[in-house]
């Protein structure tokens, strides 16, 4: 048995909005650190956990989870795009496991995921030599979000077949901390807008750069300080960070979702992705996650972070 685990954050505003060439330059030797920590462990299989954003899963039929037998990468905010290696064996395999276990999750044989999986994936490989992929989507953006115990429960189901498997495993988890970005809902969307948050389907070229700038200029907003939405919260994140690093779960379970978003914004709830690879770091033996980077980068709307966790003798 051999799994490491990797967790970021991502943005998608990073080929888009400078930074300071010191935070640039910090965020990279940190990426580049934990690729070359994985390409030296060079995986047979990737778990990777993570969010969409209205690109594969929308209102007209949201599960809490969904693991993907086969994907495609829609490609959005730059983000490599076309279809993922994949294993239905090994995915179906950790469906029946997870079923066993009283977890009964989603599945999909046509799964889309956008930068919330892709970005991370990217980061750390060739996007031509990618391992076989078992994605699992967590429903962070569309209201009831799964509970924090139920995400914790995942992330056990996830760690017990990662653990069982004899294949060197990455588990991958990518999510935002604070950040508070102009996220679409159903309970104030109207015309052709709600009704593609029900009904899905794919975006022109026009209606996906005119989504984009949006989120550009409310970052530019973010920078200047002039945006109305709340900013970043590096006290927030830091106590996040310290208690996921320790596996301190009861503090984590006291969170209400009205607290996160009040207190980190509604893209916050993606810490959902943290928690759940975490959960599956905890159950596989795992004693200590390491962080290599966190940094408030308000011209990403993002609190930043880089951490990654091992089995000492993997």
């Amino acid at each position: 048995m051999s799994v490491r685990f990797a967790f970021a954050s991502h943005t998608p505003l990073k080929d888009y909005c400078e930074v300071a060439p010191a935070v640039s330059e910090s965020v990279e030797s940190a990426h580049i650190d934990l690729r070359n920590w994985v390409d030296e462990y060079q995986p047979e299989l990737v778990i990777a956990i993570g969010p969409d954003h209205f690109n594969g899963f929308f209102y007209g039929l949201m599960p809490s989870f969904c693991v993907g037998m086969s994907t495609e990468a829609v490609g959005d905010w730059n983000t490599p795009q076309g279809e993922l290696p994949s294993s239905e064996e090994l995915a179906t395999k950790l469906l029946a496991y997870s079923h066993r276990s009283g977890v009964d999750l989603a599945y999909s044989h046509n799964m889309r995921v956008d930068h919330g999986i892709s970005q991370f994936l990217h980061e750390l490989f060739e996007w031509r030599m990618l391992p076989p992929i078992i994605p699992i989507f967590v429903n962070c953006a569309a209201a009831p979000r799964p509970p924090l115990a139920r995400v914790l429960e995942l992330g056990r189901i996830i760690g017990q077949f990662a653990r069982a498997q004899s294949l060197r495993v990455l588990v991958t988890a990518s999510g935002g901390l604070s950040h508070d970005p102009p996220i679409p809902s159903i309970t104030t969307a109207s015309g052709k807008l709600r009704e593609r948050l029900i009904k899905g389907g794919d975006l022109s070229a026009e209606a996906r750069q005119a989504r984009q700038e949006i989120v550009v200029q409310e970052a530019i907003k973010q920078r200047q300080g002039e945006s109305l939405r709340l900013p970043l919260n590096p006290e927030w994140d830091r106590t996040f960070i310290n208690n996921l690093q320790r596996f301190d779960f009861d503090s984590l379970l006291s969170l209400s979702d009205e607290d996160i978003t009040s207190a980190a914004g509604c893209g916050a709830h993606e810490i959902r992705a943290w928690l759940t690879g975490a959960s599956a770091a905890k159950e596989c033996g795992i004693t200590k996650l390491d962080l290599l980077l966190y940094l408030p980068i308000p011209e990403w709307v993002a609190g930043y972070g880089i951490m990654r966790g091992q089995i000492m003798k993997d």
